[in-house]
């Protein structure tokens, strides 16, 4: 093997074992932060294994058929398993996009083994498998679409808002990396995977990651001052906007609060960053969590995902991700402390 083989065959390969190993520690840490953990777990392993068979293929064109039908085959789960985690809140039954597959694929692997039927494979159960992750990922939309509407409207988004939708951009990436395969390399779906396995490494650092990040606001606002006049209306007027419980609108934006107010957008983010030292979006969860915690208190009969859309979240994830950065704990632990 050349030296530029070499280089490609580590960095392909790279991603693609980290990828197990980050699969195995997201299926461990699902009992504690939740089971839909095991669907990125889950869609992770197909991925590396997929990205394996890869590897090795275009390295070893005499690789055996049988490791080439697994990593096949394993397509087959990377699209129900991205739906699954992106729509986890929905409560959708995951026995339903998983076993119809699994039972099809077994079936096609014992009656039209790729070893006998190579061309059956390249030419049809491969595309059909492509066809129905890129499906998958289509229906995956509809839950990223809250997240759009967010950057549409420079609301910030929530570590988790951010965290799904590079999940969801990087599976169409991989999915259009060996879809054009056969346009450029075949190594490029295997390099594509593990360039992006690092980036979305990067975020779950920076997800994890529970220092503020204001260097960048104060540096944006360091030449610019609010003017008493505009520090008295905010004082002024603001604690009516929290009375009147206006948070409790999912779709609340600091363009909103801004008009509610009188003054622009720029301001009111100022005067959080600066006065406050928080950003628009951590400043109304505070109000949301604390309008939880006295649902949560008051209302036992209600479900906690309620109580959750209740105080104003957009999904049962973003209430649990704040709830438990603001409290420390669960809203189920919380709500337990209380009974106790």
């Amino acid at each position: 093997m050349n030296p530029i083989n070499e280089i490609l065959f580590f960095f392909s390969l790279l991603g693609a074992f980290n990828g197990l190993l980050l699969a195995v520690y997201f299926s461990l840490i699902a009992k504690k932060e939740g089971h839909r953990h095991y669907f990125l777990a889950l869609l992770i392993l197909m991925l590396s294994i997929r990205v394996i068979k890869s590897v090795f293929f275009y390295f070893n064109p005499h690789l055996s058929d049988v490791f080439i039908q697994i990593g096949l085959s394993a397509c087959v789960l990377v699209g129900p398993s991205l739906y699954l985690y992106i729509s986890y809140d929905r409560k959708i039954n995951w026995i339903i996009h998983t076993a119809p597959f699994l039972i099809v694929v077994g079936l096609l692997c014992i009656l039209y083994p790729y070893s006998e039927y190579r061309e059956l494979w390249s030419q049809l159960i491969v595309r059909g498998i492509y066809l129905q992750w890129l499906i998958y990922i289509v229906a995956s939309l509809q839950y990223i679409k809250p997240i759009i509407r967010k950057i549409k409207s420079r609301q910030k988004l929530d570590n988790i808002d951010i965290w799904q939708l590079s999940i969801a951009t990087c599976i169409f990436l991989i999915w259009l990396a060996y879809g054009t395969a056969a346009y450029t390399s075949y190594i490029v779906g295997a390099l594509s995977f593990s360039f992006l396995f690092y980036l979305v490494f990067l975020l779950i650092i920076f997800r994890n990651s529970k220092q503020p990040v204001f260097y960048q606001e104060k540096e944006r606002y360091k030449n610019k001052v609010i003017s008493e006049e505009n520090i008295l209306k905010i004082e002024q007027l603001l604690p009516s906007v929290i009375e009147r419980e206006m948070f409790l609108d999912p779709d609340f934006t600091l363009d909103q609060a801004a008009k509610e107010l009188k003054i622009s957008k720029h301001v009111l983010s100022q005067y959080l960053n600066e006065r406050l030292n928080k950003s628009f979006s951590t400043f109304i969860n505070e109000y949301r969590i604390e309008k939880a915690k006295v649902l949560l208190q008051n209302k036992s009969n209600y479900s906690v995902e309620s109580i959750g859309y209740e105080s104003g979240f957009s999904s049962k994830s973003s209430f649990f991700t704040a709830f438990k950065k603001i409290t420390g704990k669960t809203p189920s632990e919380f709500q337990r402390a209380q009974v106790s």
